[in-house]
């Protein structure tokens, strides 16, 4: 419908070579991934000398230091493939940006390298059992020893969490009697080889079953101080600052389904037949999936605009959550349809949409649910 005005040539050479990555390296290893549970290790080393791991970090630090357009490539590619079991955004484009935007210049050089060469794996635990989305009343706690933190807690539904080397965790510190909720979080980086932690077997989930994630445990775990990212008590502003673009990553995945989706079954609707006649000469299918593709249209305008506010840092919170709630309910609606008019054979795991179906689900509660997302949304009015 309306031309993207947001790539060049060399966006589009990227998007090529992504292209080809996860169709001949990925896609084909996808049952025996989600059968495990989990990826092979070989994969991110596979990425990292493809230079596809960390391309927005700067040169200095093993990056590519291009602007995340590329990044937004990438999860637009990994959707059409209908590719949800690799963790690279989380790695990528949460969990670096942390390091590059909060971390010790030792910090950056000791791990953004291994990082994007893939030899280090990351995880990012926020989210705590019965804690949910709110934040600021995690239990996870360090305790000041000299020139360690004694961290104790429990994390859950940690993505990369079962194969990460390295974990960012926040957790309370300071005075366990003066406890000022968002102001006291900290962020730590915990190997993943520390006495004390341990972790749980691969979640088994409803979709995204080859994407690892598992409980975190932390019992007595000494965390050198040198391994506070940023400054103590800042933990909560950092992950405020960082959360929008994690929102913008799902609303980009969800729009890119949503057209992956589309385009699977207007093929679909145009091959099968009932009572002797194409289902997409149905007058109720052509409205479907007009309806389906105008929706659609609307959004990816929408989600392009944004991006343009991330190249410029000047995507507001509400804007990420507006984008992030209405791209991911719109999948839903969209999975839904399109599963529909495949009939039976949408529910057979063959056929991608019903992959993208159990998949696309959790768009709508993790990164904060879509209620979470109202909520901010009606702060800013």
């Amino acid at each position: 419908m309306i031309p993207r005005t947001l790539f060049g040539p060399e966006h589009e050479d990227f998007r090529k070579s992504v292209r080809r990555f996860f169709e001949e390296e990925v896609a084909p290893h996808r049952e025996a991934w989600e059968a495990q549970g989990h990826v092979d290790r070989g994969i991110w080393s596979r990425a990292g000398e493809l230079g596809m791991l960390c391309v927005t970090m700067p040169v200095e630090y093993g990056g590519a230091g291009v602007d995340r357009l590329y990044s937004v490539l990438m999860f637009e590619e990994q959707q059409h493939a209908c590719i949800s079991s690799v963790g690279f955004f989380l790695h990528s484009d949460i969990v670096a940006n942390y390091f590059n935007n909060f971390g010790s210049i030792e910090q950056k050089r000791h791990w953004l390298p291994k990082m994007a060469r893939g030899e280090t794996i990351t995880a990012i635990a926020m989210s705590e059992p019965g804690i949910g989305s709110d934040l600021q009343n995690i239990k996870t706690r360090a305790i000041d020893n000299g020139d360690h933190y004694i961290l104790d807690g429990a994390k859950t539904f940690i993505t990369n969490g079962y194969l990460a080397d390295l974990v960012i965790v926040a957790a309370k510190t300071g005075n366990v009697e003066a406890d000022k909720g968002g102001q006291s979080i900290s962020l730590l980086i915990v190997d993943a080889g520390a006495p004390g932690f341990t972790k749980g077997a691969p979640l088994k989930k409803i979709g995204m079953k080859g994407l690892d994630s598992c409980e975190l445990f932390f019992n007595d775990v000494r965390v050198p101080k040198t391994n506070l990212l940023g400054l103590e008590g800042t933990g909560f502003t950092a992950l405020k600052k960082e959360l929008p673009w994690e929102r913008m990553i799902i609303a980009v995945q969800s729009i890119a389904t949503a057209e992956a989706a589309l385009a699977w079954t207007v093929e679909y609707t145009r091959d099968r037949k009932a009572f002797g006649t194409p289902i997409a000469s149905f007058q109720n299918t052509r409205f479907r999936l007009s309806e389906m593709k105008a929706e659609i249209a609307i959004g990816r305008v929408f989600i392009d605009r944004c991006t343009e506010l991330v190249l410029r840092n000047e995507l507001s919170a509400a804007a990420a959550a507006t984008a992030k709630y209405w791209c991911s309910d719109l999948l839903g609606r969209v999975l839904d349809q399109c599963l529909q008019l495949h009939g039976g054979y949408g529910y057979m795991l063959e056929y991608p949409i019903a992959r993208a179906y159990i998949d696309g689900r959790a768009a709508r509660i993790y990164g904060g649910s879509n209620e979470i997302m109202k909520e901010i949304i009606a702060r800013s009015m």
